[in-house]
């Protein structure tokens, strides 16, 4: 299990949304197949097929928590896994 299936099992899991690492949240939203685009600190992922635009700002260097249960929420509702 690599660094970012370790991340994806862990945000679903609930376990700590307030300690994950901005730059890692980038790299799974890419490995989950969203395509980013950045203006100033705002990283804006988007997918076709997926409704939600999700804009992830980054607190010092990690995720806001709010944003990490919104990318929860979407890869939910959208039962998204690695690989896509």
């Amino acid at each position: 299990m690599d660094k970012y299936e370790k991340l994806h099992r862990f945000i679903l899991l609930r376990q700590s949304d307030a300690n994950i690492p901005f730059s890692e949240l980038c790299q799974l939203m890419k490995r989950l197949g969203f395509r980013e685009r950045i203006k100033g600190d705002h990283h804006i992922f988007t997918k076709a097929g997926i409704e939600e635009i999700l804009n992830l700002q980054p607190k010092g260097t990690k995720a806001k928590s709010y944003q990490v249960k919104q990318v929860r929420n979407v890869i939910l509702r959208y039962g998204l896994t690695l690989g896509e």
